[in-house]
C-alpha cells in the first residue's frame, strides 16, 4: 500500500507550503512591526506561516485517508455566481452600490437549493448598508450609492 494514500491533496499542501515560504523569502527585508503597529512585512510573514501550517496539516492528512473523495462539478452554481459577479462590476456605476449589491445576493443565492426571496433580500439590504458604510464613508472609495438617474439634476 502506498504511502501517499492522497496524491492531489499532498500536492496541494507542497504548493500551500512552497507559496508560504516564497512570501517569507521576499518579505525577509521587510520591516515586520507589532500587531498594533504593523510593518510591511507583517501580513506576508503571517500569510507565509499561515500557509505552511496548511500545507503542512493537508500533507498529513493526506497520509492518512483511505478514500479518495468523488468531485461532482455542479456547473449551475458556478454559473449563476459568476453571472452575478459579472453583473455587479457592470451595473454598479448605473445603479449605485446599494442596488447592485441586493441584485449580487439575489442573483447569487438563486444558486443555491434552498433559496428564498425574503431572506435573500434582507441579507441584500444588509450587505448593501454595510459595503456602503465601509467603502464610501469608512474608506472614501468615490462610488456611488444610489443610480445615476436619482442624482443627475436637468
Amino acid at each position: 500500500m502506498p504511502l501517499i494514500r492522497q496524491p492531489k491533496n499532498f500536492l496541494s499542501g507542497l504548493l500551500f507550503m512552497g507559496f508560504g515560504l516564497a512570501s517569507l523569502i521576499i518579505s525577509r527585508s521587510y520591516i515586520i512591526g507589532t500587531a498594533a503597529k504593523m510593518g510591511a512585512g507583517y501580513f506576508p510573514r503571517a500569510l507565509g506561516i499561515i500557509l505552511i501550517g496548511l500545507g503542512a496539516l493537508l500533507c498529513l492528512l493526506s497520509l492518512r485517508s483511505t478514500q479518495e473523495p468523488k468531485i461532482v462539478w455542479r456547473w449551475r452554481p458556478l454559473a449563476i455566481v459568476l453571472l452575478s459577479v459579472c453583473s455587479f462590476i457592470w451595473l454598479t456605476n448605473y445603479l449605485g452600490l446599494i442596488l447592485t449589491s441586493i441584485i449580487l445576493v439575489l442573483i447569487s443565492s438563486t444558486a443555491s437549493e434552498e433559496f428564498r426571496w425574503k431572506e435573500a433580500l434582507i441579507s441584500g439590504v444588509i450587505l448593501g448598508l454595510a459595503a456602503t458604510a465601509l467603502f464610501v464613508y469608512g474608506l472614501a472609495i468615490p462610488l456611488p450609492m444610489w443610480p445615476t438617474f436619482f442624482s443627475s439634476g436637468a
